[in-house]
């Protein structure tokens, strides 16, 4: 595989158009762009559950025409992530920038030459969004 390798991970849960949006614009920065799916176990670490399983979010992600790779994310180690895939450039929301442990992925990934582009947060459609509205309108029916 031959050109500049991209990586960037997420939950993919209640897929929606700020997940295509970021994976359109990853891809649009990279010729070959790998996507790392949270599983279910480390989903539940961050105490919170996914509404669709593991196994169908992995099938979601790898139908997207933007997506040349998926593989599952089973830790928050990025360092690990880049030993194993070897990506040139990483992908993360804007929302985790200035973060303490997104400044220390900073130095780490400078040392070894990755670049990392944090996308502008897209305001509007969110998982969260989708599951409070989902929330509301089934506790209206009660």
């Amino acid at each position: 595989m031959g050109g500049r390798i991209g990586y960037t991970t997420g939950v993919f849960d209640l897929f929606h158009v700020g997940h295509l949006n970021l994976l359109r614009k990853a891809k649009e920065k990279c010729d070959h762009l790998i996507v790392g799916v949270t599983t279910d176990e480390l989903v539940s670490y961050k105490h919170k559950k996914a509404v669709i399983p593991f196994k169908e979010r992995i099938r979601i992600v790898e139908a997207i025409r933007y997506v040349d790779e998926v593989t599952p994310q089973a830790d928050m180690d990025k360092l690990g992530a880049w030993r194993r895939l070897g990506f040139h450039v990483m992908f993360v929301g804007d929302d985790w920038k200035g973060h303490p442990k997104w400044k220390g992925y900073e130095r780490q990934f400078a040392e070894v030459d990755v670049e990392i582009v944090y996308f502008p947060y897209m305001k509007g459609t969110s998982s969260t969004l989708i599951n409070e509205t989902l929330l509301q309108i089934r506790n209206e029916g009660n």
